[in-house]
């Protein structure tokens, strides 16, 4: 079982010092020695490995002919209020899509994360 701060109630994370391992909390840093035996709860059983094909996103060029277009946007290098938009899921599922924008002026290509 992992175990929590006894003050905040945060997650104990390992860490290791010059000679031995502490147990420091994420929130509030509180910091006490962990034993062998607390260790063992924190060791990785198997590693997920992924290609290079599943690390890669791409954004070659973008056909901006079937792009919505959003107003409510400023180029940040012609300033043109202007842009194509699409949103691709760059990161971890649980956490929103990237939205890129293509300004409609002088093409330039910049992302936005929500």
């Amino acid at each position: 079982m992992v175990r929590f701060c006894p003050k905040c109630g945060g997650l104990m994370k390992p860490v290791k010092s010059s000679n031995n391992t502490e147990l420091v909390c994420v929130k509030c840093g509180y910091r006490m020695r962990a034993g062998e035996r607390e260790l063992e709860k924190y060791r990785v059983s198997s590693r997920i490995e992924h290609s290079t094909r599943e690390k890669t996103i791409v954004v070659g060029d973008v056909d901006t002919s079937k792009l919505p277009v959003s107003k409510e946007v400023t180029c940040p290098k012609c300033g043109n209020h202007e842009a194509y938009y699409w949103m691709i899921q760059t990161r971890a599922a649980d956490e929103p899509p990237t939205r890129f924008y293509k300004c409609v002026k002088c093409g330039h290509t910049w992302r936005e994360y929500e």
